[in-house]
């Protein structure tokens, strides 16, 4: 299974893809955010060229793991994303930009969004 993660800001969106089959996640790019409808057509096309089966979103919890302000903004992006005839699996992103920052991520988001997808299939695994 193939998945698309996103790391889903009020300006961009980073991505990255990868599989369960061997856990190997790779960086696409940053999508500059124009708007929702603009965001999912782009994101349509990914997940087509990509060959992606559920999408990986990532929810930005407060460091007390609640939900703030920001991932309900995350939550109503997902609830749009659902459009798309994807499954959508909300994940936990807490520190994904401060770690691809400190692995040194040309592109912090899509790195973030790597971050967090290696992550979810590290638990899916077991």
């Amino acid at each position: 299974m193939r998945f698309l993660a996103l790391d889903v800001g009020d300006r961009r969106i980073g991505l990255a893809v990868g599989d369960d089959a061997f856990g190997i996640v790779r960086p696409l790019r940053t999508l500059a955010r124009r708007n929702l409808a603009a965001d999912l057509a782009t994101l349509r096309e990914v997940a087509r060229r990509e060959e992606v089966s559920v999408l990986v979103i990532g929810l930005p919890l407060t460091l007390r793991g609640e939900i703030g302000p920001q991932a309900e903004r995350v939550h109503r992006f997902a609830d749009a994303a659902r459009t798309l005839g994807l499954p959508v699996e909300l994940y936990d992103e807490r520190y994904t930009t401060s770690e691809a920052t400190l692995r040194g991520a040309k592109d912090v988001d899509a790195g973030a969004a790597t971050i967090l997808l290696e992550d979810f299939l590290a638990r899916r695994a077991h």
